[in-house]
């Protein structure tokens, strides 16, 4: 949901910054492609690495923890 609010944002915000992008369109397909699938797998990483962590803790141990 986040990348399609953002790359609709990013398609009306292009066009006020087109003066310093240079070889490149403000509505490029292939740019918007690129930059969504970078940020999804940063953000699936970013999700997956403390949740495989959490797994190797047995949860009575978690919860006396706290």
């Amino acid at each position: 949901m986040g990348l399609g609010i953002g790359v609709v944002l990013a398609l009306l915000i292009g066009r006020s910054v087109a003066v310093v992008l240079y070889e490149v369109s403000p509505s490029d397909p292939a740019t918007f492609l690129l930059a969504s699938i970078v940020l999804a797998a940063v953000a699936l990483v970013a999700a997956y690495l403390p949740a495989r962590r959490a797994t190797r803790v047995a949860p009575t141990t978690a919860l006396r923890y706290e």
